[in-house]
């Protein structure tokens, strides 16, 4: 999850941000069916037995395993080869017509190197991030582990996502590059005038390209019904699920669909389903101004920071180092000027990890000196950009599933509110052209109704899970965690650190406690904290 200043103010994804290859990448140059009343809708049945005998071919179906080559990004290298395949299982489209149209959903498998004790699903977030890039980039070092010993790892890519087919693909590169050009900041009564005719052509272009029938079923609730399809396809008779941020939202959902299906699930960097998705973006916003802050602080404190020599006056002279460039964007090296929007996803994308707090660091003494090249890479790096100006659909699938995941925001009271407090909650994002008021986002104009709404969990015969939260998370805030522990009745670790999400980077307090769990299913001591 991240920022991005995209017309009229900022949104926030739910993802992880750069790892593996793309945080290499840029170093190297240099990120449940739940019915809309919110009941559970419980399922029982074994590997290779669909819910209702409609649906029998998919679940049995046998997975074809293939070479990688064409699966993995040409950038990811130095993946374990002997260990790795890959392959593409069917589902429908509509799980209400399952003779209908269906999906491919590709997948992406690190097998087990001793004694395995099933398949690990894992999710990266987003929503829109490849969980396949996200395995082929990690598998070298989660095969490694202890975990790589005792599971075959699995990686997909959620429907419509990355290499599964159909794609949600809205918009040409040459589009995404016009609209990041783009920056609208007037929040007159003409200029949100203008921000909504294009949010409203946005949704309509989308419908024409990808279809509103596979448009209206991109959403979690259908997610997760593909995802028990995979458990069913892989041989297991229950689920092993790592779900990192957005991903939390999946574990979740699943966890209430299917609860008698769950062996072991850890949700790490929770979304909370019960949250009113104001608030929640208000609080999101505010977590990433408390990591800009610490961030601030430690570049003034190895000195020479463009930022000054003032942690209190840090923010403002952000902001005097940003806003010229909503009227003059920055020169680099690759022909497109750096606009104020790139300049904030970029800097927002730094947020994720103090691992690129070095690059931001270098991109604001860059901009200083009137260039944006660096800030450029950053902004790229979370849009899903190559140096050769191809786009990944991650952000046309972050919109797609984004608008009929949460309910339609058109109650401009709200609207409103969500664009003053949200200044207030993260004044170094603050354009300073707010006027009180706010504009209706693409998801007013959807073209499919949305088909879940936030709601409260309450699932009986869920075993006990995990969920870990991080104290200083820049993107899904701490109480989060604390209130998702609690609606899933689960173990809660607490980790103190700034950064988005913990397990499996090398925390040896939060990684050994996450391997005992899933091989052992010896469940975390209580209120522990690493």
């Amino acid at each position: 999850m991240c920022l991005v200043i995209r017309r009229g103010r900022p949104q926030v994804r739910r993802w992880v941000g750069a790892t593996g290859a793309g945080l290499a990448l840029l170093m190297a140059v240099t990120a449940c069916s739940e019915s809309v009343d919110g009941q559970a809708e419980e399922a029982t049945f074994s590997v290779g037995a669909g819910p209702t005998p409609s649906l029998d071919r998919f679940y049995g179906q046998t997975i074809r395993w293939e070479s990688c080559a064409a699966y993995a990004d040409q950038e990811v290298t130095g993946y374990p080869e002997d260990r790795s395949d890959c392959a593409t299982i069917t589902v429908p489209v509509d799980y209400e017509n399952p003779d209908g149209d269906a999906a491919d959903i590709a997948i992406f498998r690190v097998r087990a190197s001793g004694d395995k004790v099933g398949s690990l699903l894992m999710n990266p977030g987003g929503p829109g991030a490849s969980g396949v890039e996200f395995m082929a980039g990690q598998a070298q070092s989660f095969g490694s582990l202890d975990l790589g010993k005792r599971f075959d790892l699995i990686g997909f890519d959620p429907r419509g996502i990355g290499r599964s087919t159909p794609q949600i693909r809205c918009f040409t590169a040459q589009e995404r590059d016009e609209a990041r050009a783009e920056t609208l900041v007037d929040m007159s009564p003409a200029g949100i005038a203008k921000i909504e005719a294009e949010n409203r052509a946005d949704a309509d272009k989308c419908a024409q390209r990808v279809g509103t029938d596979f448009l209206a079923h991109v959403g979690t609730v259908d997610v997760v019904k593909d995802m028990d399809v995979l458990r069913a396809a892989l041989g297991d008779d229950k689920l092993n699920y790592l779900g990192y941020s957005y991903g939390t939202k999946i574990g979740s959902a699943y966890a209430e669909q299917f609860p008698t299906k769950v062996r072991a699930m850890v949700n790490d960097g929770a979304v909370d389903p019960s949250a009113n998705p104001v608030d929640e973006n208000i609080r999101q916003l505010a977590g990433f101004q408390s990591t800009f802050d610490a961030f601030a602080a430690d570049c003034i404190n190895r000195g020479d920071c463009a930022l000054g020599d003032d942690p209190a006056a840090a923010t403002t002279r952000f902001q005097e180092l940003t806003r010229p460039l909503i009227d003059k964007p920055a020169p680099t090296s690759d022909g497109r000027p750096l606009s104020y929007g790139d300049a904030m996803t970029g800097a927002g994308q730094a947020m994720y990890s103090d691992a690129l707090w070095e690059p931001l660091r270098d991109a604001l003494t860059e901009l200083a000196g009137g260039r944006g090249d660096t800030l450029l890479r950053l902004a790229d790096l979370y849009e899903g950009r190559d140096a050769a100006g191809y786009y990944t659909n991650s952000t046309d699938a972050f919109t797609a599933i984004r608008c009929v995941d949460d309910p339609r925001l058109t109650d401009q009271a709200e609207i409103d509110r969500l664009d003053v407090e949200g200044r207030r909650a993260a004044p170094f994002t603050d354009d300073g052209r707010g006027t009180g008021k706010g504009a209706r986002d693409v998801c007013a104009f959807w073209p499919v109704p949305p088909t879940s709404a936030p709601h409260d969990l309450n699932i009986p015969n869920l075993p006990t899970t995990v969920v870990i939260s991080t104290t200083n998370d820049p993107a899904t805030p701490y109480q989060a965690g604390v209130d998702l522990a609690a609606q899933l009745g689960a173990r809660l670790i607490t980790f103190e650190g700034a950064q988005h999400t913990a397990s499996l980077e090398g925390h040896d307090c939060v990684d050994d406690a996450v391997t005992e769990y899933f091989v052992n299913l010896t469940l975390p001591d209580e209120g522990l904290k690493c």
